[in-house]
């Protein structure tokens, strides 16, 4: 059974930061793509990040580049956001991504509030 569980979002005051968890399990994690998502209220959902299935290559939405960093530990089989200088415009619940070939798996995501 595919399982991805973030944490370790929350509220946090414009300026600070946070660090997001994504553990994955039923799956063999080595060999995907791993990305962050958010999807703010009335929005649509966007790409945050990405990193491949070695880490060897990342990338950002311009939106977070220099403040957000993403990174895995595939002996863990997790995957992390690292979030600096939180901005309001941050809020949004942050969805975790799997991808490979034809699979595509989806957390349920965890809720970031940047507000002061």
């Amino acid at each position: 059974q595919v399982q991805l569980v973030e944490s370790g979002g929350g509220l946090v005051q414009p300026g600070g930061s946070l660090k997001l968890s994504c553990a994955a399990s039923g799956f063999t994690f080595t060999t995907f793509r791993m990305s962050w998502y958010r999807q703010a209220p009335g929005k649509e959902r966007e790409l945050v990040a990405h990193i491949t299935s070695t880490g060897s290559s990342t990338n950002y939405a311009d939106s977070v580049k220099g403040r957000f960093t993403i990174s895995r530990d595939n002996a863990k089989n997790t995957v992390y956001l690292q979030m600096n200088s939180l901005k309001p415009e941050d809020t949004a619940v942050y969805l975790c991504n799997a991808a490979r070939l034809s699979a595509n798996y989806w957390g349920q995501g965890t809720q970031v509030t940047v507000s002061s």
